[in-house]
């Protein structure tokens, strides 16, 4: 990691394998990478998430049985990690667009 590189800061979430499988845990940390290194991803990638809030997108990462969902916020210090969920449906189930406001609320407020 350079000096230069946003550090990662989880309020949510693991990428291991399991349950993620091996490829798709290299995937995720290599877009993590670029995202730190200061590049901005778009899709298939990325996604902006603008019903979580202003610099909210979420990481596409195609798995064997599905699709994971890295959500993030990117912050001029840091890229701020939400949750980590398998996606199921098309759209992003409102329990955890709620669950990533009130976690991004209570990190800006500490």
């Amino acid at each position: 990691m350079s000096p230069n590189d946003k550090p990662l800061v989880w309020l949510y979430g693991d990428i291991k394998t399991p349950p993620l499988s091996a490829d798709a845990r290299v995937e995720a940390g290599f877009l993590l990478r670029r995202l730190q290194r200061g590049e901005d991803l778009e899709m298939p990638h990325s996604r902006p998430m603008p019903a979580i809030g202003p610099r909210c997108h979420e990481l596409r990462i195609n798995d064997v049985d599905g699709t994971w969902r890295v959500i993030y916020r990117i912050d001029s210090d840091a890229i701020v990690i939400t949750d980590v969920f398998m996606k199921k449906t098309r759209t992003t189930p409102r329990s955890v667009i709620k669950t990533c406001r009130k976690r991004l609320k209570e990190y800006d407020d500490a």
